[in-house]
């Protein structure tokens, strides 16, 4: 069964860059959709990989350098649904994304 015509696999843009964010904003951007605030520690990427380690679930994080993103949805293999800040063109998207490359992460660990 092809997942390319579902709902979950839709690419939406749903905003731009969110109010109090720096130019380069995914990490503000995920932290305004997990904690509901800008965190400026969280603003840098790579913080976001301090966090426990864990397994991809809805409301975990994707990071790596330079990169984070929210998930939302399991799609199919590693392709998730996800809410993703500056995802390009100054974007906010919710969209598939591969985890490849990524490290997960739970923002709600200690």
């Amino acid at each position: 069964m092809s997942v390319a015509g579902s709902e979950a696999s839709r690419t939406e843009i749903v905003s731009g860059r969110p109010a109090g964010c720096p130019r380069s904003f995914c990490g503000c951007g995920a932290a305004i959709r997990v904690f509901g605030r800008v965190i400026p520690e969280l603003n840098l990427a790579a913080n976001w990989l301090r966090f426990p380690r864990t397994s991809p679930a809805p409301g975990m994080v994707a990071a790596r350098r330079g990169h984070v993103f929210v998930l939302e949805q399991h799609i199919a293999g590693d392709i998730w649904k996800a809410y993703d800040a500056n995802s390009g063109g100054h974007a906010t998207r919710i969209h598939p994304r591969s985890l490849r490359g990524y490290i997960i992460v739970n923002p709600h660990a200690a």
